[in-house]
């Protein structure tokens, strides 16, 4: 049988080197695209930043232009008017500040460090006081492996199997010694630490008050026996089921608040991830408008005493420094297209979010990255790698351009609810709520629908726990 031949026509999309490079800019973040340029600069001669003094010359001009940005849309013929308090708080000291939150430089007008700076934890300060603590070898070993096992809050979580199991490579030890070193280190700095339980920690931290601490004696009953209904009936209520005065029981109630319930978190605070704003949202003449970040739109250009030496080389040198030219133009040229691109997207999320620019998070609405790639003409992968870890300076803070995208659900007038919108209406809900009798899932669902947005009970408590917020009979608070 002879072979045949067969032809087939098809279309495949190939990857130049150039369109590599533009998406892999893309998606890089403000202090991942300054470490490619500085790398860049480094390896390639034909590539350089302005002379010095005429880039200072324009950091003036640009620190001087924080208070009159230029906007997205705008005609250059048009005047721009605007009184420096409009936007002194795009004021160069806003270049860094911590995600999330609209806090901006720090002491006396210094900028913050970028990133955190090392700090001692939990486990490091518990081992400098062990190492200072006589103990023998063997509990020595086994407070290590106390210590490993504690987490961030300073509770020992882990079970007694595993203690033994990650003890054995060494010895083997008993539950008597486990315990014998726990309560030892129970009396470390911060005191309570290892403890397994909120109420062991309580005691641990009560025993080490002196005896005669007015409500000492209650509080450690209190902290043994009933915190559960403590927070369930209140202080007066449980002063006349055990017969005990309601000034004795106040007083010890109030020992029980000045306690420490994560002692951990005193040696080991939560860090804070400072970022730099691709973007920053103002309003100019009645509308918001947007203007890139000095990191989103970095200033490069070729070297044109390299380039001018490439007539005059020898025929490998200058296929080198062609070769070099080409790639900086290529970076230039990426560059500027990830700083367009930029500025379409976050000129599009203002438009679409100018209601919580202007009434906050219960004004947001439903925004998907389809609806941004439709109107900016773009694919959705690119709208995806432009919000990721880039980040948007507003009024009401710097926001994540993830931040500004969510679901929708409907609402009584047939409209659209965002998620966003709603986390915060239940926020604002259980913020005013009655803490002796918090509102349960179901009330809040209910309130809710009373403001005109209805969804399921299982969506209020998916969005409740999104937010960290505990169940309402963990939210009942004491007194």
């Amino acid at each position: 049988m002879k072979p045949t031949l067969q032809l087939r026509l098809g279309q495949s999309l190939t990857l130049t080197p150039q369109l590599r490079q533009a998406i892999r800019l893309l998606q890089l973040s403000s202090m991942e695209l300054e470490l490619e340029i500085n790398q860049a600069l480094e390896s390639n001669p034909l590539l350089e930043r302005p002379e010095d003094s005429d880039y200072e010359a324009e950091a003036e001009r640009n620190d001087d232009s924080q208070n009159e940005p230029e906007p997205v849309e705008h005609s250059e013929s048009e005047e721009f008017e605007a009184s420096e308090t409009q936007y002194e708080d795009l004021a160069p000291d806003w270049e860094l500040s911590p995600g999330g939150s609209g806090s901006g430089s720090g002491e006396d007008g210094e900028r913050p460090e970028l990133g955190s700076p090392e700090t001692e934890t939990l486990h490091d300060h518990l081992l400098w006081q062990l190492n200072l603590t006589p103990m023998n070898e063997r509990d020595r070993q086994i407070a290590v492996t106390l210590i490993d096992a504690i987490d961030d809050d300073g509770y020992l979580r882990a079970e007694l199997a595993e203690l033994i199991e990650a003890i054995s490579p060494a010895f083997k030890a008993n539950e008597a010694e486990i315990e014998t070193v726990r309560h030892r280190l129970q009396h470390f700095d911060p005191i309570g630490v290892a403890s397994r339980t909120l109420a062991e920690c309580l005691q641990v931290q009560l025993n080490a008050l002196p005896t005669d601490t007015d409500g000492r004696a209650l509080a450690l009953r209190l902290a043994h026996e009933a915190l559960e209904t403590l927070a369930k009936l209140g202080p007066e209520r449980l002063a006349e089921s055990w017969k005990v005065e309601s000034q004795a029981m106040s007083v010890a109630v109030d020992l029980l608040r000045s306690l420490d319930p994560r002692p951990g978190a005193q040696v080991a605070p939560t860090s804070v991830e400072y970022v730099v704003p691709d973007a920053f949202a103002f309003r100019h003449q009645g509308r918001w408008e947007v203007r890139l970040g000095p990191g989103s739109t970095p200033r490069l250009g070729i070297n044109r005493h390299y380039q001018g030496l490439i007539a005059s080389a020898s025929r490998q040198d200058a296929n080198y420094m062609r070769g070099q030219l080409q790639e900086a133009k290529w970076l230039i040229r990426s560059l500027e297209t990830r700083a367009d691109t930029l500025l379409k997207v976050a000129g599009c999320i203002v438009r679409h979010q100018a209601g919580f620019l202007d009434r906050g998070p219960e004004a947001m609405r439903p925004l998907v990255l389809r609806e941004v790639a439709e109107e900016v003409g773009l694919h959705e992968s690119t709208v995806s790698r432009v919000t990721t870890r880039k980040y948007l300076h507003t009024p009401r803070g710097t926001f994540e351009f993830k931040h500004f995208f969510s679901s929708g659900v409907p609402t009584s007038d047939g409209g659209a609810a965002s998620s966003t919108a709603i986390q915060a209406m239940i926020r604002r809900l259980v913020d005013a709520e009655d803490p002796r009798s918090p509102l349960s899932d179901a009330k809040l669902t209910t309130e809710l629908k009373a403001m005109g947005v209805t969804v399921a009970r299982r969506t209020v408590a998916k969005y409740r726990e999104a937010m960290n917020i505990p169940a309402s009979n963990e939210r009942q608070r004491i007194g």
